[in-house]
């Protein structure tokens, strides 16, 4: 018993010189750490502010806001530890190796991270854009530097790694996509008429851009009719509504103006043999 209370004895001393010995130290260290802190926020908000009224990009915005916070915090980290007297080189260093050993374990989500920093920096797609990559397309909702991420218009969340996107085939369409349909008129109907018709419908949805204006004409001649071709754009988060209702209405006015909509048919020809003809 007296053995332990002689060493919990040792133990309180311990603890009184290393605070009256650092308590200074101690102190410092905590008002640089606050004052860091604060210091890191203010100004990383203040180049974010200054970027969006420069009209800089959001998601470059975002990432100098949190680069310019992660350095100031870094030397106000360096400035706390050089305040108890210990040097920081070997522990660089020994970051350095470890951090050597596990690139190894980690090349995936490192080679993520740097094909995010090659799209923040170049800048082939922004918040907002509709991009089509690997068969996947979706409106970019936020670019992280480990991976990209997509909206569909069913409200579907796609995760796209960005070493998946650096390096790949890119189809950027902005902010609406291309729809390409057809429909098909009797030989008998008048193709001009038909063409007007549906240029007159398609005009009449505010959703659907004028520029680039829609392009429409015959596509081919098929067996049963004439296949008229329609290519225009629409916002990406209403493509299917916008299509379902361009075809409808379509449906309605030709049908209305008496023009037909034929169907596939064959015409079969049956000839009889007569009886003991030569075949």
């Amino acid at each position: 018993m007296v053995e332990e209370l002689t060493q919990l004895e040792k133990i309180g001393e311990t603890i009184i010189d290393y605070c009256v010995q650092y308590s200074f130290q101690i102190i410092g260290a905590v008002i640089v750490l606050i004052i860091g802190v604060f210091l890191a926020r203010w100004i990383s908000g203040l180049i974010m502010r200054l970027c969006e009224k420069g009209n800089l990009d959001v998601t470059l915005t975002k990432f100098l806001g949190q680069l310019t916070k992660i350095l100031i915090l870094a030397f106000v980290l360096i400035a706390v530890i050089s305040k108890f007297g210990i040097s920081i080189a070997p522990i660089i260093a020994a970051l350095g190796a470890i951090l050597f050993g596990a690139s190894f374990a980690i090349a995936g989500p490192l080679s993520n991270y740097g094909a995010g920093l090659v799209i923040i920096l170049t800048r082939p797609f922004v918040v907002g854009n509709t991009i089509c990559v690997k068969e996947v397309s979706g409106v970019v909702e936020e670019i992280k530097l480990a991976a990209t991420i997509l909206s569909t218009e069913d409200g579907e969340q796609i995760t796209i790694p960005n070493k998946h996107i650096v390096g790949e085939v890119l189809t950027n369409s902005f902010a609406c996509r291309i729809v390409e349909g057809r429909v098909g008129i009797s030989y008998g109907d008048d193709p001009k008429k038909a063409i007007e018709t549906i240029r007159e419908v398609i005009a009449s949805f505010s959703q659907i851009p004028d520029d680039p204006a829609p392009t429409i004409g015959i596509e081919e001649y098929g067996d049963s009719a004439v296949n008229i071709g329609m290519r225009y754009w629409a916002p990406t988060k209403e493509y299917y509504k916008t299509l379902y209702a361009v075809n409808l209405s379509i449906y309605q006015k030709l049908k209305a103006i008496g023009i037909t909509i034929p169907f596939p048919q064959h015409d079969i020809h049956i000839r009889s043999r007569v009886e003991g003809a030569a075949l």
